[in-house]
């Protein structure tokens, strides 16, 4: 039987930022918003930010998640930022895992790291990667990284990297979360297992995705109890696209500036749903209406968010964290709110924090007059000790 425990704890929030961005904007802007961003996150709680890799294709700019990550860690004070991910078959281990130590080191303990092959496969294309190398290189990188990140000294040879007696000089500031991404396929649940490290779920509520979820957490459980780790349920991230405002006439109307615009830019990236099945919608009203009755994301209310919350939790039993998909959905504006409308009004139902706040109203209303007969009563009792006190001066 798989090992792991039973999972009911406060659910984490944050944001898996590619980021993508609609084309014909200020690139330069574009990251310093993505910057700007973070540092609103961290102002309302989000508890952690994961930065994409990638080098094509326009729309996700980040080229470095260290680099972005050195410079996001300066501007914030508690979100921890994570590495989602970086394209292992891209570097060489021993040079990534140097640079993920040091990160560790100068955020103090807030870096996490994301590990994948590379999902762009325009990416890989230019460094003359195939495709479907991508994977293998990409686990026999991160052998190699975990090995290091514990302070072995390793010897590996490859086709495409060496390391040769090769330790960090440095130990790791902290025990820092390790992430393998993982969408349909079982890859990821598999290699997370194995190393006992956690998994990020892309794509989580695509309907392919969604259906497979509790399937890869039962690869992931397995795989880590033949190895002697248990599938920690607080370390399994499932990301997602969401928009949501006041109304959701006013979250569809926020979502025309962007929300076809990346869905078409995605379908151009990575398989999206049954290729046999039609085509969505052209209408962006009926786009809208089949993106929320499928399930693969929210455009509307917080009522809205919680019910895909508690819809996920349903199928997978718990999860730890929920990460917004950092996609210009809607303009800079109206995705500010968006985020500040999901911490006051969908973060508290997670967190345990609205309970407690209910019920000491629940008490206090519900006890009737009760309070307000006990303050008139007191103000009655010191208007009548007043009066005879100043009855027997006279």
């Amino acid at each position: 039987m798989p090992n792991f425990v039973p999972y009911d704890q406060p659910l984490r929030f944050g944001i898996f930022l590619p980021p993508m961005h609609k084309t014909g904007v200020n690139p330069t802007l574009a990251l310093h918003r993505d910057l700007e961003l973070i540092e609103h996150l961290d102002r309302l709680g989000y508890h952690e930010a994961w930065i994409g890799e990638h080098h094509s294709a326009g729309s996700e700019l980040i080229a470095s998640p260290e680099v972005f990550i050195a410079a996001a860690a300066e501007r914030t004070r508690h979100i921890k930022l994570g590495t989602g991910v970086n394209s292992l078959p891209y570097h060489h281990p021993f040079v990534l895992a140097d640079r993920i130590v040091m990160l560790d080191h100068l955020t103090r303990g807030r870096m996490m790291f994301g590990a994948g092959p590379g999902q762009l496969t325009s990416d890989a294309a230019m460094l003359g990667i195939d495709p479907g190398q991508q994977r293998p290189r990409m686990e026999e990188a991160f052998d190699v990284m975990m090995r290091l990140f514990q302070g072995e000294t390793v010897t590996k040879h490859t086709e495409w990297f060496t390391c040769q007696d090769a330790v960090l000089q440095i130990r790791p500031y902290s025990d820092f979360d390790v992430a393998v991404a993982s969408s349909v396929s079982p890859s990821g649940s598999k290699l997370a297992g194995r190393y006992g490290t956690g998994l990020l779920s892309i794509a989580a509520t695509e309907p392919a995705a969604f259906q497979v979820l509790d399937y890869n957490f039962n690869v992931w459980a397995e795989e880590a109890a033949l190895n002697g780790f248990v599938a920690d349920r607080a370390k399994w991230r499932l990301m997602g696209p969401m928009h949501i405002a006041e109304t959701v006439e006013q979250a569809k109307a926020n979502c025309r500036y962007g929300l076809q615009w990346v869905f078409d830019y995605l379908s151009h990236i990575i398989p999206i749903g049954d290729p046999s099945a039609p085509p969505p919608p052209s209408d962006y009203d009926e786009f809208v209406d089949f993106a929320n009755e499928s399930g693969r994301m929210v455009i509307g209310t917080p009522e809205m968010a919680i019910a895909q919350l508690e819809r996920l939790v349903d199928k997978t039993g718990g999860f730890g964290a929920y990460l917004f998909l950092g996609a210009d959905l809607a303009d800079w504006n109206a995705t500010k709110r968006s985020y500040e409308l999901f911490a006051y009004e969908v973060m508290p139902h997670f967190t345990g924090q609205a309970g407690p706040v209910q019920a000491s109203y629940d008490r206090v209303v519900g006890a009737g007059s009760r309070w307000v007969d006990a303050t008139l009563g007191a103000q009655l009792t010191a208007i009548a000790a007043y009066e005879e006190e100043r009855a027997a001066r006279q």
